[in-house]
């Protein structure tokens, strides 16, 4: 009767939403983003101080990505071993590489250091969403939702503080600043050394390859569409601000607002699947932001600053969603779950990053935009055949 009681009250902990826990990982997750977001606002100096094209200064964001191949075999690794110090360390590491961007001679060098901190944020990216997942019990898109903000949030905060810092500090005095992610490692390993990065025996990989095929080939070409649509704005926004005569401060300030809805978005995005249906959501949310994207070009002055928070509110409602989508249906190897959908974002990402810097050097990003909108229609047919996961 005893050991009943016990088991019990185990399963009841395993289907609460375990929000201490879960809040600690997202405030990691917060602080990981927040220096990791530095790229994107450094890009008008680096430009400007190395004499590069948009296309060379495009793919500075594909080498910080080429890492994320590796999350596949990190999630594997995290569903039978516990790697929670990959999640406690990363934040630390991270911030000390994007705080030596400044420092950074020549192009070699920058890509050294991207692609080191791309190491970084696989090893943190892989296990993370699984471990959210485990602890979200039966609101998974809750929980995911969370998580997705908590980033978001640092993306939104990363601009804003890179400029801040480099305004006070000069480019290559800024590093300093990673104190902060040192300071989160530290209050990581007290709060999380306890906690498990992994579940119960992990299912054979064999024995999961039907249901992982039909659960990631529609969603990579969903995220292969759906980045020729989040490119433009996460990695071009400040310098298409910028080339339109805005100063770095308001250009920054443009990502920081498109990132800041993005929060709002990655939290309503999950939550909202958990009672309305995943597919609904990223139906509603892609559509909306094609549209907004070709309202964006179109508009000027003070009617920017409502549409970017429109556009970040529906564009980065779907993440959380898919990220929901594939923890469900890989309950028992979420790791490397999480670690293949990561890798196929890396997968999507570069391609639609070349295209976008070829246009915008060729064309105008006004016209890199458009069709990044145009071509992001793709993604929508890729959302029927997501499978559907049967609720009791």
């Amino acid at each position: 009767m005893a050991s009943q009681t016990i088991q019990a009250a185990e399963t009841s902990k395993e289907e609460d939403f375990q929000t201490g826990e879960v809040l600690t990982i997202v405030g990691g997750h917060f602080v990981h983003d927040t220096f990791s977001a530095f790229l994107s606002p450094l890009l008008p100096l680096i430009i400007e101080r190395l004499s590069l094209s948009l296309t060379l200064a495009g793919s500075l964001q594909a080498f910080m990505q080429l890492p994320s191949l590796l999350t596949p075999f990190i999630g594997h690794m995290a569903d039978r071993v516990s790697v929670r110090y990959f999640v406690i360390i990363a934040p630390a590491v991270t911030a000390t590489l994007m705080s030596l961007l400044g420092l950074a001679s020549n192009y070699a060098t920058l890509v050294i250091i991207l692609l080191a901190t791309g190491a970084s944020v696989a090893c943190f990216h892989a296990p993370a969403p699984a471990m959210i997942g485990r602890i979200s019990g039966s609101q998974v898109g809750k929980g995911m939702s969370f998580f997705m903000a908590g980033g978001e949030l640092g993306r939104t905060l990363g601009p804003l503080l890179v400029i801040w810092a480099i305004t006070t500090l000069t480019l290559d005095g800024y590093y300093q600043i990673m104190v902060i992610g040192w300071v989160t490692s530290f209050i990581l390993y007290l709060r999380l050394r306890r906690i498990p990065a992994r579940g119960s025996t992990p299912k054979d990989l064999k024995a999961i390859l039907p249901t992982m095929w039909r659960l990631f080939w529609p969603i990579l070409i969903f995220i292969f569409f759906r980045a020729f649509l989040l490119v433009p704005p996460s990695i071009f926004l400040p310098t298409y601000m910028n080339l339109k005569g805005s100063s770095l401060l308001l250009s920054a300030g443009a990502l920081s607002i498109w990132e800041l809805a993005g929060v709002g978005g990655a939290l309503t995005g999950g939550i909202l699947s958990d009672r309305m249906g995943r597919k609904i959501i990223l139906l509603v949310g892609l559509a909306s932001a094609i549209i907004l994207t070709i309202v964006f070009l179109n508009v000027s002055g003070w009617l920017l600053a409502p549409v970017l928070l429109a556009l970040g509110f529906v564009s980065l409602s779907g993440t959380p969603v898919l990220f929901a989508i594939v923890q469900e249906h890989l309950p028992d190897n979420r790791a490397v779950g999480s670690g293949i959908f990561i890798a196929m974002n890396f997968l999507a990402r570069p391609l639609a990053i070349v295209v976008i810097g070829l246009l915008g050097d060729n064309f105008g990003l006004d016209t890199a935009y458009f069709w990044g909108a145009i071509i992001s229609i793709g993604a929508i047919p890729a959302i029927y055949f997501l499978p559907e996961l049967k609720r009791t």
